[in-house]
């Protein structure tokens, strides 16, 4: 097998907060598929970065009284230790903030410029006069111009889910500063996405050598629309000062200008940052891997909400100024938490340290995760009963429980030493699951890869649970037997242990070194050998008990409680809100109606026949309802935070029908999709209405 050069990347965590378990999803997905290649004698570099620039960063660093370096400094090492608490083992982690990734920032806007694909234009935009800065969408607050809720964001609401133009806000201020804003005009760079050569190039790209998979090439062909449309828009790049990040240089190399790039213009070509480090460090070859003729791979992990970016953005950037695009995108989707999204109200949202602070086994956790991803944009749930179960059943209860019931014998017996029957037929069948597991590895079918580890641990259970080695020991006449299946037994230990290495490499170095006394961690090709001698059996993991996982989740909860004079002016501002308004969301009683009320509100089933991400638009995504009789409606629902537009397309909803039709920014709305949200709102716990089975679009909800 000729050795194959792979450089991996997981998308870059932003450095304004801590890493928790939805992050963990994709660096323990990537960490496993690069642990497989290092196993199996490939040359295989895993890079990432933390992302450190942007409007957030600056702010929080202000708040804080530090400088944004000093706010990305103390960020990163939290997140290198979060990481290497979990087993994520990066060849090199990086920082955004560095001047290898503004050399490349810099030389791939200078080659796009040179290729027209760099264009000015004025935009408007809120500015604070106080702060002295454009503000956001997110950083204007206000009250809905439909319900009249207080305290808003710009684009959507989040009482009664109206979406809206920032200008349309009724009393707007600044988040930042309480300023009300001012409408200015200013100078924005663009790269022109919407060019015929990016438009041919990315349908191309998407559709041929499994650039990625078929599930996102569907969806990269609705956002690119088909031959002769031009749905792709050129793509705002550029951000006033102040802003903390690298300036643009103009004609002159001059970066004084006063124009930044916008914080996801250099987050990808971190990754070329990184790697760049890490070849001063080691003295690889930049080149070898980037240049536009590469005969390397290049694998980019990333979270499907970031597929827009990853699979147009980033390789029309690529083509276009002379790199190497990536040989395949692998995106994967959300995680929830026991069926919903994570709540810091009811403490799921679980940040990686609190884990480690709790004392769970982060192996634990790696293995759970392992055993639901599959290679696919699918959610997982961290079922947190599911979680004890699984991990008590098959890593204590199937896999360890091998060794602790036959090395004894061995150690106590026979001096460690195995004796094998057919040692031919062992390596055989050893050599045969490498085999059906590695496809599933390379796959990143790892929910496979494990049923097809836990069927060896099965059979080989079965077989101990029929040959009763505990009373073999007792009949001297028996020895034979004992010393036969005991062997039997830890040679399957053995190979089960190389197979499960990607997925648990603490756990399996420890069996490696202190069980079967060799001096290294198990490769892939030590299936083709028989271990020869045990140690004595040391115990290798505990079981998972409830109350570590109660206590984990009262940490979060605990964490997130405000302190008392927080909780005072909390109360003090709810008091002061203005509770007649009935469309925000409260947890007190809500007004009666009467029948007639009720009866003018027309719900219907209507099945979302198309969605799409809406540009410039932080929370909305654009729904086409078809609603039976009624025809089609567009309808633009706030939900974005909650739902990949591509998992909605064919499922029934619950509209209102009779709704009047509302201009706003992005086009005309013309209805509401209901949802059901917690009590504060917030997005963790939003979730569309969904009728069962039977109903058909046009149908009224009664």
């Amino acid at each position: 097998m000729t050795p194959r050069k792979i450089l991996v990347t997981s998308a870059l965590p932003y450095a304004n907060g801590a890493i928790h378990l939805g992050h963990l999803v994709e660096y323990i997905q990537t960490d496993i598929w690069v642990r497989f290649q290092k196993m199996r004698g490939h040359q295989c570099w895993y890079v990432c970065a933390d992302d450190t620039h942007g409007t957030p960063i600056m702010l929080r660093a202000e708040k804080e009284g530090i400088t944004p370096e000093a706010l990305i400094a103390r960020v990163h090492g939290e997140h290198s230790r979060d990481f290497a608490g979990f087993n994520v083992q990066f060849d090199n982690y990086h920082t955004t903030h560095s001047e290898e990734t503004r050399f490349f920032a810099e030389d791939i806007y200078k080659k796009l410029k040179e290729a027209r694909l760099i264009k000015v234009r004025a935009i408007q935009q809120h500015y604070d006069p106080v702060k002295q800065m454009f503000l956001p969408d997110r950083y204007i607050k206000g009250e809905c111009p439909k319900c009249g809720a207080k305290d808003q964001y710009g684009d959507s609401c989040e009482a009664c889910g109206a979406a809206y133009a920032p200008t349309e806000l009724k009393n707007p201020y600044s988040a930042v500063s309480g300023a009300t804003p001012e409408l200015r005009n200013s100078d924005h760079y663009f790269f022109r996405l919407s060019d015929q050569r990016c438009q041919d190039f990315l349908r191309l790209w998407t559709q041929t050598n499994d650039h990625v998979p078929p599930e996102a090439a569907n969806k990269l062909q609705e956002w690119l629309g088909q031959p002769g449309e031009n749905k792709l828009t050129d793509w705002d790049i550029s951000r006033d000062a102040p802003y903390f990040g690298f300036e643009i240089p103009d004609e002159h190399g001059n970066r004084n200008t006063g124009k930044y790039f916008y914080v996801w213009l250099d987050a990808p070509i971190g990754y070329m940052g990184s790697f760049k480090n890490l070849c001063g460090k080691l003295g690889l070859d930049f080149d070898e891997y980037w240049n536009i003729d590469s005969q390397t791979e290049l694998y980019h992990f990333i979270g499907k909400d970031i597929l827009y970016f990853h699979a147009l953005f980033w390789p029309a950037e690529l083509e276009h100024a002379g790199y190497r695009t990536p040989t395949a995108v692998f995106p994967h989707g959300f995680l929830t938490v026991d069926g919903a999204k994570m709540s810091k109200s009811r403490g799921t949202f679980i940040t990686a340290e609190s884990y480690l602070t709790e004392k769970l086994n982060p192996e634990w956790l790696r293995y759970y995760f392992a055993a639901k991803l599959n290679g696919t944009m699918e959610d997982i749930d961290l079922n947190l009963a599911d979680f004890i179960a699984r991990v008590n059943s098959d890593l204590v209860g199937k896999y360890i429980n091998i060794a602790s019931r036959c090395a004894g014998f061995l150690a106590k017996l026979f001096d460690g030493k195995l004796a094998y029957g057919n040692v031919n037929a062992l390596v055989e069948d050893a050599l045969d699951s490498g085999k059906t597991v590695a496809t599933s590895y390379e796959a990143r079918d790892y929910s496979r890869a494990l049923r097809d580890i836990m069927a060896i641990a099965d059979r080989l259970n079965g077989e101990i649970a029929v040959a009763e080695p505990w009373n073999l020991a007792k009949d001297d006449t028996k020895r034979i037997q004992l010393h036969d299946i005991c062997s039997r037994a830890l040679h399957g230990f053995y190979v089960l242990s190389i197979l499960l290495r990607p997925v648990l490499p603490a756990l399996t170095g420890r069996v490696a070194r202190e069980l079967f006394g060799m001096p290294r961690d198990f490769q892939w090709s030590d299936l083709a050998d028989t271990p020869h001698r045990v140690n004595a059996y040391q115990h290798l993991m505990q079981r998972v008990d409830q109350k570590q996982i109660d206590a984990l989740i009262a940490a979060n909860r605990e964490s997130l409680a405000p302190a008392p004079e927080q909780q005072s002016q909390q109360r003090h501002a709810e008091h002061q809100a203005d509770v007649a308004s009935t469309a925000k969301v409260s947890h007190g009683d809500t007004p009666s109606i009467s029948i007639d009320d009720f009866g003018k509100v027309d719900l219907r089933i209507a099945r979302i026949a198309n969605a799409e991400h809406v540009d410039g638009a932080e929370k909305l995504l654009k729904l086409t309802l078809d609603v039976g009789p009624l025809g089609t409606r567009q309808v633009f629902a706030g939900i974005k935070s909650a739902y990949d537009p591509a998992t909605l397309i064919g499922r029934l909803t619950v509209m209102v029908a009779n709704l009047a039709p509302r201009k706003m920014k992005f086009g005309m709305s013309e209805g509401m999709v209901l949802a059901a949200s917690d009590a504060d709102g917030q997005a963790p716990g939003l979730f569309l209405l969904s009728p069962d089975s039977g109903a058909t679009p046009g149908m009224k909800v009664k």
